[in-house]
């Protein structure tokens, strides 16, 4: 498996932070801190979830920290800048206290509110029954529901309104006029204030342990690194803390054990549980040469591993960043919802404003036009609004890593939507990419170590399979030197004192090199046997023709037959000959093959779909495919894939299977569909409750009820996305 690096998210002049925020209650204050953070000098993105409470930023050069915080801070929000990487441990740990405390305000709340309502709905208070009332709910609204009223005198002081300001206007109102109707001998509403704030509270820290709920996808992950090692030290194993673990230390995985760091095996084999980063359930043969990944658990054998990467640059450590990062960043539908719930709130409190005033002119009781008010002004509060989309999100992409697929944006689960055809790489996608040298035809003793000196320099799967095959054949490759590869069409090298170019007919004629009728006819019988043929030359002409030859991935066939049954069309895009690829094709199904394409070949047949209206995902694994990931609605790059190919995709496949792609598909189209049910829910609930409220038809304590629980279903609803598995058994 190839070691992934840590992606750019900016510019080299820019650097990303990850801030914890708290204060936040509904899409209102995320679109509040965001307008705030937009206006700062210096940060060029800016990106707040209210799911998992986190703002990601990145900032120009020189840039204050502290200037930032400082600015969030003057509107009500707290931020305090956290460690990429450990985003989601750290904001866990502070969430997992905050809810400790929320559940002592509430069940103090519940103490104190559950006798002023027994008592409010006895019947016409009694003086000592008032004086009981009051008391009680004092408790309640003063210190059980202080937060409420400080976030809404910060809000006030800088211009802006968010839920809390919704129910301590509400609570406030009933309460302080109760105060003076306890005097004047009218109507209390102690119960109403009181009972608002229990419920409020109960909701919010419900909603608190299901977001938490939501996190722990990455949290999982997070838990697989190991936490201790054993180290060759001075001659001797012994244990040390992962964090002590240096590069190019040795460290030693007995069977059963999980291996702590990224590393490449130099002693001992055994089989590999890799299932946690690449969904693949069977185990995987790991020997010397070998690379390996820190969190996956040795099954048998006792492997020595020499240590290449440790820290934030491990392959584990860079998924979970790239989890964060998609749960951070907005896709386009929740963007409307925070725009939504920005204007909300202060629309709330003009219709409620209306409707006091509309009540008491009508019946010149202000008992009941106030008790209407109230229920407008908690009935309406757009909390469920705000938490629709991040949630769904949140447990969707860390559904998808624990199935081996991570998505890098929230907007790409969108855009995945909208694909309408699929488009494969064949070498090392829809086949192994173990190919093997097959056949060797030349007449010069020194062809097959000349040229494979120069394609074991390139790192393709090609080169690999010629470097290989020369060796089983005894021949040591020889040393090239200023090897330069032509993606799509071979390399050169020098050997020997000699340029020596490898590749197809076409590179052939443009390097100016003779291709002897001889050569052609070798290389059509073996592109007519289904192998990739290709000509090795020096000094103007060519020496012979090499064939390799690959197999279908056993998985390949189910993947494509998948896809056709979502009415999804596949394409075979590849650089490699005609006949090569249709003999691939039609064992997997697959009838339209772009052949013989360069990597900018294979963007321009993606950019002429997506021009025509078809909106495409391309998967590929390697350097030439990166121009067609890039150009690609969405381009999925497999874990086994080189490096640039992992960089440029919009989600990475962490296993070469290809059935992999139809989970990212069906996944992200599950995710939508759940944003979509909660959007449905929180909008249908708003419009249909505000009229009830403003008609007089529903009581505040009933409204802070169901407003409580319209919160917790939308998180709800968000989680039965964890429940989600794979049409087919990925393996």
């Amino acid at each position: 498996m190839a070691t992934m690096t840590t992606p750019s998210l900016g510019d080299s002049e820019t650097r990303d932070v990850v801030f914890k925020v708290t204060g936040m209650t509904c899409g209102s204050c995320v679109a509040r801190i965001e307008q705030v953070l937009a206006a700062q000098d210096g940060v060029t993105g800016a990106a707040v979830d209210l799911a998992s409470n986190q703002a990601r930023l990145t900032l120009a050069p020189g840039v204050s920290q502290e200037h930032i915080t400082e600015a969030v801070g003057e509107i009500g929000y707290g931020m305090s800048a956290i460690r990429p990487g450990s985003a989601t441990r750290d904001i866990e740990a502070g969430d997992a206290e905050e809810r400790r405390a929320g559940l002592r305000r509430f069940l103090v709340a519940a103490v104190l509110a559950v006798p002023t309502v027994v008592l409010g709905m006895a019947g016409p208070a009694s003086e000592w029954s008032g004086l009981v009332q009051a008391a009680l709910s004092t408790g309640v609204v003063v210190w059980a529901g202080r937060g409420f009223h400080q976030v809404a005198w910060k809000r006030l002081k800088h211009g802006g309104a968010s839920m809390d300001t919704l129910i301590s206007v509400g609570t406030l109102s009933a309460w302080l006029y109760s105060l003076w109707a306890l005097e004047a001998g009218e109507p209390l509403f102690f119960e109403t204030a009181a009972a608002i704030i229990m419920f409020v509270l109960l909701g919010r820290y419900l909603e608190a342990r299901a977001k938490g709920r939501a996190s722990r996808a990455v949290s999982r992950l997070l838990e697989l690194g190991g936490r201790e090692a054993r180290v060759l030290r001075d001659g001797r194993w012994v244990t040390v803390p992962t964090e002590e673990v240096s590069v190019g230390d040795r460290v030693e995985v007995v069977p059963g054990g999980r291996i702590p760091v990224d590393g490449e095996v130099v002693e001992g084999t055994g089989e590999v549980d890799e299932s946690m980063l690449t969904g693949e359930p069977v185990p995987v043969a790991r020997g010397p040469g070998d690379r390996v990944v820190g969190g996956t658990v040795n099954q048998t054998g006792r492997l020595v591993v020499e240590v290449t990467h440790i820290g934030d640059d491990t392959v584990l450590a860079e998924v979970v960043r790239i989890v964060e990062a998609a749960r951070a960043s907005k896709a386009p539908i929740q963007r409307l919802a925070d725009r939504v719930s920005g204007i909300f709130v202060p629309a709330v409190v003009l219709v409620a404003a209306g409707t006091l005033v509309g009540w008491l002119a009508a019946t010149g009781d202000i008992t009941t036009a106030l008790r209407n008010a109230v229920a407008v002004l908690i009935i309406a509060c757009p909390c469920a609004l705000g938490l629709a989309t991040p949630t769904a999100i949140a447990v969707g992409a860390g559904r998808g890593a624990e199935l081996g697929v991570v998505f890098r944006s929230a907007e790409v689960f969108e855009r995945m939507e909208k694909v309408r055809r699929v488009a494969f790489d064949k070498t090392g996608t829809l086949t192994s990419g173990r190919m093997a040298l097959t056949h060797v035809e030349t007449a010069e003793p020194r062809f097959l170590a000349r040229v494979a000196g120069v394609e074991g320099g390139t790192g393709h799967p090609l080169g690999e399979a010629v470097e290989r095959g020369a060796r089983d054949r005894g021949v040591t490759p020889s040393t090239a030197t200023g090897i330069v590869v032509f993606p799509g069409s071979g390399a050169q090298g020098t050997v020997e004192g000699v340029q020596v170019t490898v590749g197809t007919p076409e590179l052939m004629a443009e390097r100016g090199i003779t291709l002897a009728p001889r050569w052609e006819r070798e290389i059509a019988a073996a592109h007519a046997q289904g192998s990739t043929a290709f000509a090795g030359a020096w000094e103007g002409e060519v020496k012979g023709v090499l064939a390799v030859t690959d197999t279908a991935r056993p998985t390949a066939a189910m993947a494509v037959a998948s896809l056709h049954r979502r009415d999804l069309p596949t394409t075979m895009l590849t650089g490699d000959h005609e006949s090569s690829a249709r003999a691939v094709g039609e064992e997997l199904g697959i009838t339209e093959i772009h052949a013989r394409l360069l990597p900018q070949g294979k963007a321009a047949v993606i950019d002429s779909w997506q021009e025509d209206g078809t909106p495409a995902a391309f998967v590929g694994d390697g350097v030439n495919d990166a121009p067609a990931l890039a150009a690609a609605s969405v381009g999925m790059g497999t874990g086994t894939g080189s490096d640039l190919a992992i960089e440029t995709a919009d989600v990475t496949l962490m296993s070469g299977n290809p059935l992999l792609a139809v989970t990212a598909i069906d996944l992200a189209r599950r995710t939508l569909r759940g944003i979509r049910q909660n959007l449905w829910w929180a909008f249908a609930y708003n419009v249909a409750a505000i009229p009830l409220a403003v008609a007089g038809l529903l009581d505040p304590m009933v409204a802070s009820a169901a407003m409580a629980l319209s919160s917790v279903s939308v998180v709800a609803n968000s989680l039965r996305i964890r429940r989600w598995a794979p049409e087919q058994t990925v393996g």
